[in-house]
């Protein structure tokens, strides 16, 4: 009788493969035939970023290797559940998670193979080469114009909420790309930028009030492009005239941008947080969801979206009228929802989400909570929100720190005394690859 081979479980992320998992696999195979964990892109998204792959992809690599009898998707980081479920006999894992964020997953996993006689077999890291560097140099020297594009669609897909940062220069985008906070083994980063006509304006020296030609907004897009990786909506004012926006559309799905929002006021663009709103009118429903048809007959591909913001709150209107606006947008087309508000009180913003909800299940909703800022992402994503924008954060945290230098330049004779509040030179040197 031909003796049965064992079962041996691996977990692998494999949006890279380099030799260190090849050195896993070829130790595995030796035990018995190999089961892998293959994490879900939304498993993924939530400690690292998308993954450059998807899952099928990612799938369809790992099947092909010797030894791979079955790919298994793992939704969680922690893999014990399917440890119960598949009852492997030997797990087999890299000793760098004896101690660090993974420890406790560790335990669990020991803990589930002790539960049936399962063994723990761990072998000696690869040092030397890292999945999560291979995968940041593939997004930063591979992105391509198409691949960010489409990269907010991959984001709504595989992640309940994500969040982006207003981004006016190169270097405030950069900011936004580089900048991460790590908790229990968790990492959190902006998953992409805003580009906000109030900020870009700001910095100009120009009111916001679509002075600013929209060309020059997109050169300043094509240059946070040139630095970056990660996806960006563009705040796209009212849109303009009917005739024009086709055009802008095109420019904005040419140069990579993901997104566009166009709020339904008419007129020229006036700030929806100013105090008084006498004078901004909302433009016809009927006319608004023309525009946005004319918008998305004119984009080529899938991935570019057009979002509507909603304006009824703002102007004080109720939740009747702004949700017979969302259901008339997105019948005419519009791939998510931004419903603004200017109230401290987020209660008007959590109505309309959830009612809009009972209706459409999967259509995006955007929150922008400059006002309600109190508010936490697990309490917009518990209404309904998939995007968070923090819509003007960058440049308002830039000028106090400009301000209170030249103050204090100006009240000393010297520069001396505003050091402390100054990157050093040796780091500025160091801050862009290159310059050094």
């Amino acid at each position: 009788m031909k003796k049965k081979k064992k079962t041996i479980y691996l977990s692998l992320t494999a949006d890279t493969i380099h030799h260190g998992h090849m050195k896993l696999l070829e130790k595995a195979r030796t035990y018995g035939d190999i089961t892998i964990g293959l994490m879900s892109s939304k498993a993924v998204a939530e400690y690292k970023r998308i993954p450059y792959l998807n899952f099928e992809q990612r799938k369809r690599i790992l099947i092909n290797f010797i030894g791979v009898k079955k790919i298994v998707r793992q939704e969680t980081w922690d893999y014990s559940k399917n440890v119960r479920k598949y009852k492997p006999d030997y797990l087999i894992h890299g000793d760098d998670w004896k101690s660090g964020p993974q420890k406790e997953i560790r335990e669990k996993i020991i803990k589930a193979l002790k539960s049936y006689g399962g063994k723990l077999i761990e072998i000696p890291y690869t040092k030397g080469v890292s999945s999560s560097a291979l995968t940041e140099d593939l997004n930063t020297n591979y992105t391509t114009t198409d691949l960010r594009r489409g990269s907010l669609r991959r984001l709504l897909e595989v992640k309940k909420i994500s969040r982006f940062l207003e981004a006016h220069s190169p270097l405030s985008a950069l900011v936004g790309e580089k900048t991460s906070y790590e908790n229990k083994g968790k990492k959190y980063s902006f998953d992409g930028f805003w580009s906000s006509s109030l900020t870009d304006s700001t910095v100009m020296g120009k009111p916001d009030n679509e002075s600013l030609d929209f060309t020059q907004r997109l050169q300043t897009i094509d240059q946070i492009f040139e630095v970056t990786t990660k996806p960006l909506i563009m705040d796209g004012d009212t849109g303009g005239k009917s005739e024009h926006f086709e055009m802008k559309v095109k420019s904005a799905e040419r140069l990579g941008i993901s997104a566009l929002i166009i709020e339904d006021k008419k007129g020229l663009k006036k700030n929806s947080l100013l105090s008084d709103t006498s004078l901004q009118i909302q433009e016809d429903k009927n006319k608004f969801a023309e525009k946005i048809q004319i918008g998305k007959k004119a984009q080529t591909s899938d991935e570019f979206m057009i979002f509507a913001r909603i304006e009824s709150f703002i102007l004080g209107k109720n939740i009747k009228d702004a949700l017979t606006r969302a259901y008339t947008y997105v019948d005419a087309g519009a791939d998510g929802i931004m419903i603004h508000s200017k109230s401290s009180d987020p209660k008007e913003i959590f109505e309309f989400s959830n009612k809009f909800r009972k209706v459409y299940k999967t259509i995006p909703l955007v929150s922008v909570p400059s006002s309600y800022n109190h508010v936490k992402e697990n309490v917009l994503k518990e209404n309904g929100f998939n995007i968070v924008i923090y819509a003007n954060h960058m440049l308002r945290a830039s000028y106090p720190s400009m301000e209170n230098v030249a103050r204090t330049i100006l009240k000393n004779s010297r520069s001396k005394e505003s050091d402390n509040q100054l990157l050093s030179i040796k780091k500025i040197l160091n801050l862009i690859p290159g310059t050094s």
